[in-house]
């Protein structure tokens, strides 16, 4: 995986917000997935991780963006359940720690559908958090809406999937653990298409000959 990646571990993760400013607008929720490379260089999900995330103070919330997300702030389960932007990251960033040694990685690449997006949100709680130890690269992340453009001809996250022949429920879309999930799965399918179309290994054996 190290070697695969430069010593960077993908993981992917999905926010989703009370609107669009990191800076302004609630985290509600977040989700990441860890990835594995088994014996023969594939790429696989590997383990989730998914909370939801208490508004911090002063946060604004627009109401078109719960309509859109139908995130319930309401719902009974969901107020027992959410947690702090600080617990929630602490919550993610411990795991992806874990892995990072793991697999013998030395930081965590995002990677995310329209990935500046959650990158924003994960940098904004994480300043707002006071968190010293983040795990991820502070700009560096993979954006599976502008590889899937280049492997499927789709941008869109349900439509991409389905061009790689991933199953997706449009009534479940918008859940953060779900939209990591399959985003998790259409990167490990990219990814996995290279490597069978030779891409990999022939830029393996390039940084080799350079190296050599």
């Amino acid at each position: 995986m190290a070697y695969r990646f430069r010593g960077f571990l993908p993981v992917v993760v999905d926010v989703e917000t009370a609107g669009f400013n990191a800076k302004t607008d609630a985290l509600l929720e977040i989700a990441a997935v860890t990835l594995m490379m088994d014996e023969d260089g594939y790429l696989h999900p590997y383990n989730t991780y998914s909370f939801h995330v208490e508004p911090f103070e002063g946060a604004n919330i627009e109401q078109a963006a719960l309509d859109f997300t139908k995130i319930d702030l309401e719902n009974p389960i969901r107020k027992s359940m959410a947690k702090s932007e600080q617990q929630a990251l602490g919550d993610i960033f411990k795991p992806v720690r874990k892995a990072l040694k793991e697999f013998d990685c030395t930081r965590a690449v995002l990677v995310g559908h329209n990935a500046s997006f959650d990158q924003g949100f994960v940098n904004a709680a994480v300043e707002r958090s006071g968190i010293k130890r983040n795990p991820f690269h502070p700009f560096s992340s993979f954006d599976t809406a502008s590889l899937s453009g280049l492997a499927y001809g789709q941008t869109v996250l349900a439509k991409a999937c389905k061009v790689a022949g991933i199953n997706f429920d449009n009534s479940q879309a918008h859940s953060a653990r779900y939209d990591t999930e399959k985003t998790a799965e259409l990167f490990c399918s990219i990814v996995n298409r290279w490597k069978e179309l030779g891409g990999w290994e022939l830029a393996a054996e390039e940084q080799h000959r350079l190296r050599d």
